[in-house]
């Protein structure tokens, strides 16, 4: 007996031979059993109905042309019963006609007679190796059923006429979605938000030759409560990279939106009571710096000007706290204007040249004569160049230069302010818009500040839907590089 091969099988092959030939079942019946197979055999289309239904197989063979019941029945009852098994036909009609209409009926491939059993043995390899890859697509297909299945972020995959092909049980339950199998419904039925298929129009609009994942947060209410996700969607592509389909991925981020709302509050609160009283010290202790409470001695003085410096420098802290708590919070977003950002770019320069002079820092500017404007809020605006303008001043030794540069780049703004500096280390960089983190080293230690200003400037951007960037070598420099989108968000 030679070696079983079952071809990666984790059980062994079972085989149905249906023929009313006696000689035939004989001799398929021998030569696959000599391979290791499990072969079962039956007289006539009846019998081997009958023990399809009993057992599942692997591998029919079965004669076209015989009594009763012929193969052409037996072939359409196994595509209906059991459509991951192969059929072979085995026929002395090897005519086109015949071939032909076995395949349309779902045959996997065909044997003439008389046949060879080197031809048999080849025939039932292949189409084992067939039934085996139909097993292991189906299998993958049942793993990733389960994994999607129990995932806790929602997926939803639709194909290109906008039918959902699946979407998991966390999906439906975040867009509160309780009616009947949404599997081959059009998204409409079963999502409301605009925005998110706003997101699944574009994702299929999208060209072949672009991919990005489109990002938003959206919200949805179910059993009277209001869930905030963050949503991604993405092209699906096809072996030719033609849109196929999409894919949505839902996160329920409604706990940190709550948590994050909750931490606002706070910091807003405690920043209001704590502001009032040390504007009130700050007022006390003018009047005794100004004599009004009387003469103080030159130490008196130097002691009671390091204790304002140091309320103030608290009072600045305070102050951008409560901004960082404005920004986050969503309300100074909304209040946005056209701004002719050339002119504020020149203002804001033209605000800090005296700080430059005394420090002996040169200002340059760059800008077209023609800049479109910006759809943005001012003050925002006002407070990320000051805060970018004054750091490059701050961290530059004199006879350095701080130069702000504008240009368009398609449908963005690109805005940079680079000086020639103290520079960043790399470590220094991963950290820096990290909130109350300043760089420390001997060139820094006494320059003072909160840590919060490029933190506050990172929020506004990312509040106009843009991105800041920096780039920095120690001795050579920084530049801070924004985009903004030029159109209104």
């Amino acid at each position: 007996m030679t070696t079983p091969n079952f071809i990666g099988q984790l059980h062994t092959p079972r085989i149905l031979v249906i023929d009313d030939e006696p000689r035939i079942r004989d001799a398929c019946n021998i030569v696959l059993s000599d391979k290791g197979f499990d072969v079962s055999v039956a007289a006539d289309g009846e019998a081997g109905l009958a023990m399809i239904k009993e057992r599942h197989y692997d591998i029919v063979l079965v004669d076209l042309m015989m009594p009763t019941i012929s193969g052409f029945d037996v072939l359409s009852a196994v595509r209906d019963h059991h459509p991951d098994t192969a059929v072979i036909v085995i026929t002395g009609y090897a005519t086109l006609e015949h071939s032909i209409e076995a395949m349309k009926k779902g045959a996997f491939d065909f044997i003439p007679k008389p046949f060879t059993p080197d031809q048999l043995r080849a025939v039932v390899d292949k189409s084992l190796r067939y039934t085996t890859a139909l097993q292991d697509i189906a299998d993958s297909k049942s793993r990733l059923r389960v994994m999607v299945n129990r995932l806790t972020d929602g997926v939803m995959i639709t194909d290109s006429g906008k039918r959902i092909v699946l979407a998991n049980p966390a999906f439906l339950h975040l867009v509160g979605y309780a009616g009947e199998d949404a599997v081959g419904l059009p998204v409409e039925e079963v999502l409301e938000n605009e925005k998110l298929l706003d997101s699944i129009d574009q994702a299929l609009a999208m060209p072949a030759n672009t991919f990005a994942e489109l990002t938003s947060e959206i919200s949805f209410f179910s059993e009277d409560k209001e869930k905030f996700c963050n949503a991604r969607c993405a092209p699906f592509r096809g072996r030719t990279n033609e849109n196929i389909g999409t894919i949505t991925v839902l996160r329920d981020i409604t706990a940190l939106k709550r948590m994050d709302q909750m931490k606002s509050d706070f910091v807003s609160l405690v920043s209001h009571e704590i502001r009032s009283p040390m504007n009130s010290l700050l007022m006390q202790l003018k009047v005794i710096l100004d004599g009004l409470a009387g003469e103080i001695t030159d130490k008196q003085r130097e002691i009671l000007e390091r204790a304002s410096a140091k309320i103030l420098n608290l009072n600045n802290l305070v102050s951008e706290l409560l901004d960082l708590a404005r920004i986050e919070s969503g309300l100074i977003a909304h209040e946005k204007e056209v701004i002719d950002i050339a002119a504020l770019l020149r203002e804001q320069l033209a605000f800090h040249g005296p700080y430059g002079e005394e420090k002996k820092v040169s200002l340059n500017l760059q800008c077209p004569e023609e800049l479109p404007t910006l759809f943005a809020n001012r003050q925002n605006m006002e407070e990320v160049f000051a805060n970018l303008i004054t750091n490059a001043i701050k961290y530059s030794p004199p006879g350095a230069s701080v130069t702000v540069k504008a240009t368009v780049e398609g449908d963005h703004l690109r805005l940079e302010v680079a000086d020639t500096g103290f520079g960043i280390s790399q470590e220094d960089l991963e950290k820096i818009f990290t909130r109350f983190y300043r760089v420390k080293d001997a060139r820094t230690r006494d320059i003072h500040g909160t840590g919060l200003g490029l933190s506050i400037v990172k929020s506004i951007i990312e509040s106009h839907h843009g991105n800041i960037s920096v780039a920095s070598e120690i001795g050579q420099g920084t530049t801070f590089k924004v985009i903004l989108p030029l159109h209104g968000s």
